[in-house]
């Protein structure tokens, strides 16, 4: 290969170890739960769709009309956790039916709603 190619390829070596820094830190994978491969196989597939389930919320949350303001950078996991999982409400069961109550002062609410309108068909 030219030099130019491989400086061209290498250059995307950050991003790739970012991504398994958060796969590994942020989704609490640093050690694996058993000393058999299909247990450790199930664990890490698991954990790859929470990952990009995380990471396809976080995307809809940056490019929503109510994202925080914040550094143009892609949102990590642990943020778009803290910001969007993280959230206190009470279950209330009504009927046959479940809802959560959220704070009237939640200031991340506007964004969690909106988010949740574009995952779940109103119906």
């Amino acid at each position: 290969m030219e030099p130019e190619q491989v400086i061209a390829l290498y250059r995307d070596h950050a991003t790739s170890e970012q991504f398994h820094s958060e796969f590994k830190t942020d989704l609490d994978l640093e050690r694996l739960t058993s000393g058999k491969f299909a247990t450790n196989a199930l664990v890490m597939a698991l954990g790859t769709f929470a990952y990009n389930i995380l990471r396809a919320i976080g995307q809809m949350e940056l490019l929503g009309q109510f994202a925080p303001i914040r550094h143009p950078a892609k949102r990590r996991i642990r943020t778009v956790i803290q910001e969007l999982i993280y959230l206190a409400a009470r279950l209330i069961s009504t009927g046959r039916r479940f809802i959560l109550r959220f704070s009237r002062h939640c200031p991340v609410f506007a964004a969690f709603q909106e988010v949740y309108g574009q995952l779940v068909p109103a119906g």
